[in-house]
């Protein structure tokens, strides 16, 4: 009876933090089931999680409500379950590129927020649901190439939002409803429709007819670019080469992805090289993503101008500034002053892309961005309490201190966030500065971990990536320093020093030390307290002994394990997790001291033989002078 109790609490304390997420979750995963996805195929869809947005190609608003599933090109089969109608908050559901089998279900009318729907090439069959009439905000409808019958539904046509409606390739019969021809883009080529020469209305829009009718010259004419661009690209990597050669530089390109695109021309998967980037590109995969473009004006009016007295902080790549918008919403503007440069330029790329994909509880979220051509502005949520480092260190009178169990939570929540980053983004995100600076709290004071201006997206067939080297002094790990090779096991270095910091409240490095005649880097510091087995030495005297010193020696394990010279002895960061849950810490901490006895017993034998060796010397050169005289 007991146990039940417990269960039921559980399930009523689910509900009460993910009020609809659950529901969420049991849609997708009876989608999961319905589309005989197996094996590796989506195999983070766990029935027993109750929060889906840490699955992979699932994306969540800030209430923790999917509002994006992208499930395209992953060769899908089965059929669509009527489950899929429970996600009300969706916002984007592609499913392009795959088997899929069988009717649309009448359902997916009660997804009501719609604005995309992407079914092409598949093989479904049955008639368009006349439910779609219910998706006012739906702008694009694409169901082209599959093998739909029936007539186009008069309630389709009605929906105020569409821009872009593809139907083309399927087996429609019937009238085309009037409403249709208005809408910008539209295709219906390809069935049995009432268009075309013989009738008022052409079958495809201006542009996509003349796409069409044209294809095969396109191709030809694209062709010729093409090679030309590669044989100018090829003579350009070889002057290079000879170049960088004859004066003994090393010259390194990196393709991440095979294949190639060219802005439309040619679609599958994406190529990018670190000596071009296409124009357009950029704003055409962010407008994919949902995000706002804001105009350079509003942006201007919200931050007074750029005005120094809204500047929140000042990173590698620019300033961010605090804003209000039109509706008095606080957002945090991040404007990049030196993006012409090659590493400004492309950190944008990467920040934009980093933070489109990534959406979990313990990741800043990107709302949005704005380009000009002298400008790129990037806007994220404000986050009221500001960063970690500031509440640890930079307090204004009145201000409160970080407690305790504020600081447990900062340290579990950047966990949490780390681990989606490494282990359910696909490829893999590594951050690469790990630090409380960069670590924000909102306004329940939980980990936000921001700033990925710094990151790289690491294919997850290598497990480095030779680069610059980027980050902050006293967060680098040691082989990051050495070889200039990153990998996920860096971002845990910077995450077990950042652990440091929230114990301590002091930084890195602090060269003030020096005047007690203490280690200036903080983990040194650390490490020789916890030897001596001083750990409330150890802690912020700001928490005037406000904490659980059996917690803090648990954290400052992990925070060493996570900082071992070797990144192969680190843990990954889902161990991490577990280790602040209180699962597996005792054994690892266990094998460590091992370790670190038999290396300070080898240290201090080398050690001795040196001033054995020393002696020697000395003694020998006394015995030397002496004899002589």
């Amino acid at each position: 009876m007991a146990y039940i109790i417990v269960l039921l609490l559980v399930a009523c304390f689910c509900d009460f933090v993910f009020p609809d997420s659950q529901g969420d979750g049991d849609a997708l995963y009876a989608l999961k089931i319905s589309l005989n996805a197996t094996g590796n195929e989506l195999a983070d869809w766990n029935s027993d999680q109750v929060n889906p947005c840490t699955w992979s190609r699932v994306y969540c608003d800030q209430n923790y409500r999917v509002v994006q599933v992208q499930l395209a090109f992953m060769g899908l089969t089965g059929f669509l379950t009527p489950r899929i109608g429970a996600l009300t908050s969706l916002t984007t559901l592609s499913l392009q590129g795959n088997e899929i089998i069988g009717d649309i279900p009448k359902e997916l009318g009660n997804l009501t927020n719609l604005t995309r729907l992407d079914l092409e090439s598949n093989r479904l069959t049955g008639e368009i649901p006349s439910s779609f009439g219910k998706l006012k905000k739906l702008q694009f409808l694409t169901l082209s190439q599959n093998n739909l019958s029936g007539a186009i539904p008069e309630s389709v046509a009605g929906l105020p939002g569409l821009i872009n409606v593809l139907l083309d390739s399927n087996n429609l019969t019937g009238q085309i409803p009037e409403q249709f021809f208005k809408v910008p883009k539209y295709n219906f080529t390809g069935n049995n429709l009432n268009c075309g020469p013989n009738y008022q209305h052409p079958c495809a829009s201006d542009s996509t007819y003349q796409g069409s009718h044209h294809k095969a010259r396109i191709g030809l004419i694209v062709g010729i670019i093409v090679a030309l661009l590669i044989i100018v690209f090829l003579g350009g990597l070889l002057f290079f080469w000879c170049k960088c050669r004859h004066k003994g530089y090393k010259l390194e390109v990196f393709v991440d992805v095979p294949g190639v695109l060219l802005d439309g021309f040619f679609s599958g998967s994406r190529s990018f090289a670190s000596l071009a980037e296409m124009a357009g590109e950029v704003d055409r995969r962010i407008e994919f993503g949902q995000l706002k473009r804001f105009a350079w004006r509003e942006l201007q009016i919200a931050t007074d101008d750029f005005s120094e007295k809204n500047v929140l902080g000042q990173g590698g790549f620019g300033k961010v500034y605090k804003g209000i918008l039109a509706d008095n919403t606080k957002v945090a503007v991040k404007r990049l002053t030196d993006f012409e440069s090659p590493g400004g330029d492309a950190a944008f790329q990467r920040e934009v892309e980093m933070i489109s994909v990534a959406v979990h509880r313990n990741l800043l979220r990107l709302i949005g961005f704005c380009t000009t051509p002298t400008e790129r502005l990037l806007v994220y949520p404000f986050m009221q309490n500001l960063s970690v480092a500031y509440r640890l260190r930079e307090l204004k009178p009145g201000e409160s201190v970080l407690d305790w169990p504020a600081r447990k939570r900062v340290a579990l929540g950047t966990a949490r966030g780390l681990e989606y980053l490494h282990e359910h983004c696909n490829p893999k995100i590594i951050h690469r500065d790990v630090k409380a600076a960069n670590v924000l709290l909102d306004e329940d004071f939980e980990a936000v971990v921001g700033d990925f201006g710094l990151a790289k997206l690491i294919d997850v067939r290598r497990t480095s990536v030779t680069t610059q080297i980027r980050g902050t002094m006293g967060h680098i790990a040691p082989e990051y320093l050495s070889t200039g090779k990153s990998s996920e096991k860096t971002d845990v270095f910077g995450y077990g020093i950042m652990l440091l910091e929230l114990v301590t409240g002091q930084r890195a490095i602090d060269f003030s030390r020096l005047e007690d005649e203490d280690d200036v880097l903080l983990l040194d510091h650390v490490k020789k307290l916890e030897r001596e087995k001083k750990l409330d030495d150890i802690v912020d005297h700001n928490l005037s002994k406000n904490y659980n010193i059996q917690e803090v020696e648990m954290i400052i394990q992990v925070a060493l394990l996570c900082t071992q010279a070797s990144p192969d002895d680190r843990p990954v960061m889902s161990e991490v997790v577990r280790m602040l849950e209180g699962e597996g810490l005792a054994e690892r901490w266990e094998e460590w001291q091992h370790v670190e006895v038999t290396r300070r017993q080898e240290y201090e034998r080398l050690r001795r033989r040196l001033d054995w060796g020393e002696n020697s010397v000395h003694n020998q050169e006394a015995i030397e002078l002496s004899g002589g005289r």
